[in-house]
């Protein structure tokens, strides 16, 4: 039986009320970036379309059964993603965190409970290094399949490059020390078990952090992968990369069936460097109609 997760950034998916613990005044109706409750309405559309699309199309399609988001502001964002928007009869429930983020941005997890039974979750605080601001909580999610397996989640938005890859390392660093203690202690109990890690890392398979979780074991499914248009889940200065991953440990390597970039052509846009982008919904502070500045990963399994 095949069981598949997605991962994808949403590029700043919020709501449209002021959060008074957070530093989400730009979007706010009236705020600077112009945010409104349409546009608002269409991008949660939109992500439902794209949630869609990744499960394919004819007697083969299969939505997703774990879908792993960061850059999602709260609980009310996911509500309305898994119960309003075109997504909602895809019978999905999720886990979200409460992290300090000072803009209040959160990761979440949709997941079929039909083919994951949630068992627990909970979220993993980061202790800032010196001089840092708090950062995103890791989820972390335990469920069992339909065939009983039980499989362990960690949803990941590390700590972005704004000020220099050099300058911000250490705190991706520091975040996946987190995550690595976490496994450890997971395979303390279960040397063999079945552990996913996925998310915008906001570092490339060559750059230390990721280095430093291969070195504990996990392999980088999305390493290479690749989609029709898209060589990277993102681009930069017309360079594609993947700053997002997803990671599995030996048991769910050897059950790994495929890994791609999903990039249909509504997810693009030209780029004036040569080939396609993927299509934002801004550029700095103006509203330019797309989904998300990333792409998103899929990776299947047969179990």
């Amino acid at each position: 039986m095949p069981f598949s997760i997605m991962a994808y950034n949403c590029e700043n998916l919020f709501d449209c009320r002021d959060d008074l613990l957070a530093d989400d005044a730009e979007f706010l109706p009236g705020g600077e970036r112009g945010w409104t409750f349409s546009r608002y309405w269409r991008k949660l559309n939109d992500i439902g379309r794209v949630i869609h699309q990744c499960g394919g199309s004819g007697k083969q399609r299969r939505l997703p059964d774990l879908v792993a988001l960061v850059e999602v502001e709260n609980d009310s964002t996911m509500y309305m993603l898994t119960k309003r928007s075109m997504l909602r009869e895809a019978g999905y429930r999720y886990a979200i965190t409460q992290s300090p983020d000072p803009r209040g941005i959160d990761v979440a997890l949709l997941y079929n409970p039909l083919t994951f039974a949630l068992i627990t979750q909970k979220a993993l605080r980061v202790t800032p290094p010196k001089g840092d601001l708090p950062t995103r909580d890791i989820l972390y999610a335990k469920g069992r399949t339909r065939k009983d397996d039980t499989i362990h989640v960690f949803v990941v938005h590390a700590p972005s490059r704004s000020g220099g890859q050099k300058a911000t390392e250490h705190y991706r660093m520091t975040v996946a020390r987190r995550v690595i203690q976490a496994l450890d202690s997971i395979r303390a109990q279960s040397p063999g078990a079945n552990i996913i890690i996925a998310g915008d890392f906001n570092d490339y398979t060559s750059d230390k952090s990721l280095r430093l979780l291969h070195a504990a074991g996990m392999t980088d499914l999305s390493a290479e992968a690749t989609g029709k248009q898209a060589q990277g889940t993102y681009k930069h200065q017309g360079k594609w990369g993947s700053l997002d991953h997803i990671l599995v440990s030996p048991s769910l390597a050897q059950r790994a069936t495929d890994c791609r970039i999903h990039d249909p052509h509504w997810l693009l846009e030209s780029d004036k460097r040569g080939g396609y982008k993927p299509r934002r919904t801004y550029l700095g502070p103006h509203y330019h109609g797309g989904v998300s500045d990333h792409l998103p990963l899929v990776a299947t399994f047969a179990f």
